[in-house]
């Protein structure tokens, strides 16, 4: 029986995402200057303020406001009229220094002994259903917002755009769980004030069907023909959005954690990633599983997966991993056996799983919009300026759990 499933997006200018971004900026500034540093770190955005709160052990100094500000800035919070401005805002910080009680569960002699930086239970999720992997009512949302944000900063087919934004695609699938077309696309977009409400209904509207939808078919063909002549759009549906972003809502860190994993396919265990160094397992843990999830689908183990691994804090071994296939398995092998045999080839101690993927390292800032999987890994430099003048330049790897560097070895293990 064909069925519905909808996921949701935010922009970079949600005050939640504004949240997030600040609090990963602070990790990976942290990191650029001392990559054994551990650190928690969260922000609260509202109007005219952010506060910054949290635990670090670092040999790193940082000028968290000046940090702070720019995230603001580029994010393109930059008007008073906003009511709340990178360079207006009062940033407040009451970030201190680490639990020795926690520390001494993490760090090890031999480091290859690192336990896990907290206990709980991380999920990854792999589909076929797209080449990157990803569930493709999420991965239209994402699309959707990233075109508007940059619509938005050209400033020219589209020019009443503000930073805050929200979008929601709801998919039919067919009898064999395949999906087949869009049933209904919601887009609430902040905009400036205009004089008279109906028309600026009437012209959010058009534009945007008539600008973004086209653009995005444009930029993702493989989508373009499920965006067919039936979609029920819901555009602004409750009406004038001028007043958004955290001067609208208070945002808080880690509070979109189903926009940054699968769309609510799969599970969730509840950990936020963003504003967390990699010893802590919520973050490089759920990368790790993700990593598992897609090698195990791009080698064709199945059609469709989730792998679960948890941990007690201090301890470096994971407490056991779970499989589910949904049914979509290929290797004649029930889940339990594949997910022994997951065991034998990817190594889930939380040192094993930092060196893996590079997690030491500044790449956190690119995750914390528009979703943690599904974008490709690419080498880029990033630069970075202490408080006290020094520039470090480093050549960094970003979603390196993205990559399909296992699919050989899961195939040699599963003989396909």
């Amino acid at each position: 029986m064909s069925y519905l499933f909808t996921s949701e997006s935010v922009s970079e200018g949600h005050p939640d995402k504004v949240a997030d971004q600040i609090s990963d900026a602070l990790i990976d500034q942290f990191l650029a200057f001392d990559p054994e540093s551990k650190v928690a770190c969260e922000t609260l955005v509202t109007t005219g303020l952010v506060v910054l709160a949290g635990e670090v052990k670092s040999k790193a100094y940082l000028d968290v406001q000046k940090i702070a500000r720019e995230v603001i800035n580029k994010i393109g919070y930059t008007k008073g009229e906003y009511m709340f401005d990178g360079n207006s805002c009062a940033v407040l910080s009451a970030i201190h220094e680490q639990s020795p009680d926690i520390n001494q569960g993490v760090e090890r002699t031999a480091k290859e002994d690192q336990g896990a930086g907290d206990q709980g239970m991380m999920f990854g999720y792999a589909t076929s259903e797209t080449d990157n992997y990803m569930p493709l009512a999420l991965d239209i949302a994402h699309a959707l917002l990233l075109e508007l944000a940059a619509i938005r900063r050209e400033n020219t087919d589209i020019k009443y755009l503000r930073p805050d934004a929200k979008s929601q695609v709801t998919l039919e699938y067919d009898d064999d769980n395949k999906p087949v077309r869009i049933d209904a696309i919601v887009i609430s977009t902040q905009h400036d004030d205009f004089d008279e409400e109906q028309t600026m209904l009437a012209k959010i509207s058009k534009d945007i069907i008539s600008v973004l939808i086209p653009r995005v078919k444009a930029k993702y063909p493989k989508y373009a023909h499920f965006f067919g002549d039936g979609i029920k759009y819901h555009i602004n549906p409750t009406g004038k959005f001028v007043i958004g972003g955290p001067h609208g809502d208070s945002g808080l860190t880690g509070r979109k954690i189903i926009v940054d994993t699968y769309g609510g396919k799969g599970a969730h265990g509840g950990g936020a990633f963003s504003g967390k160094d990699p010893s802590k397992v919520d973050r490089s843990a759920a990368y790790a599983t993700r990593h598992i999830a897609k090698n195990l689908v791009a080698a064709g183990v199945c059609d469709e997966i989730l792998v679960q691994v948890s941990y007690a804090i201090g301890v470096a071994q994971p407490m056991g991993i779970y499989v589910n296939t949904y049914g979509t398995g290929k290797v004649g092998l029930h889940d339990g056996e594949i997910a022994k045999k997951v065991e034998s080839i990817f190594n889930m101690t939380p040192y094993a799983i930092e060196t893996r993927f590079k997690l030491r390292n500044p790449i956190y800032s690119e995750t914390a919009a528009y979703g943690h999987f599904g974008k490709p890994s690419q080498i880029v430099k990033k630069t970075f300026v202490s408080p006290e003048g020094t520039v470090v330049t480093k050549e960094v790897e970003l979603f390196t759990w993205e990559k399909l560097d296992y699919v050989d070895k899961v195939k040699a293990a599963f003989g396909l």
